[in-house]
């Protein structure tokens, strides 16, 4: 029972790493253009399968695209995505210029960041409760013992309280990085 409960506390923590990983902090990051969609030949494919993607410090994303007739499909798809930033081309090679952060930017995605982390804390608080829902019911129909019961209750709030550290600890790490 803990065990799956902790299976769907996971995945909700992968989830939520990956929605950082897409919110844009002080420093370039791969993540931030891999999963564009780019129409290409009539199939919507993410960045990270038509070219490789590198870091150039301090404000530099440069994407290396494998077949040059792909080059103005995935600049057009970077320039229509919420990034707001323009893709300049050179060759099979698009450079990325990001500029730095204004103060009112980095307060709308901390705003963004601790939003995403509540809607996981909620998740993780519903999965608590239907844990604790199916432990009354095998109480009440006789499959387990009163002091079972809140055993396996306490097992399951130091899972959540282990998953919502972990969230404060992303949640920590991402506003540090979007202050930079």
């Amino acid at each position: 029972m803990t065990q799956d409960l902790e299976l769907k506390i996971k995945e909700s923590l992968e989830f939520f790493k990956s929605q950082l990983g897409a919110i844009r902090g002080g420093r370039p990051s791969p993540k931030l253009v891999e999963d564009i969609g780019v129409d290409y030949f009539g199939q919507k494919m993410p960045i990270k399968q038509l070219g490789s993607i590198s870091i150039n410090p301090p404000r530099e994303i440069l994407i290396s695209i494998w077949d040059k007739q792909a080059v103005p499909a995935v600049s057009k798809a970077i320039e229509s995505s919420n990034l707001n930033v323009s893709a300049n081309t050179d060759g099979n090679l698009i450079r990325i210029n990001l500029p730095p952060l204004s103060a009112e930017r980095r307060q709308e995605l901390i705003k963004i960041v601790k939003k995403e982390s509540e809607e996981v804390r909620i998740k993780i608080r519903h999965l608590r409760d239907e844990a604790n829902k199916k432990i009354n019911q095998q109480e009440e129909s006789g499959e387990i013992t009163e002091d079972r019961k809140f055993k396996l209750k306490e097992e399951t709030q130091k899972i959540i309280d282990k998953a919502n550290k972990e969230i404060e600890e992303m949640l920590d790490k991402k506003i540090k990085e979007i202050e930079e």
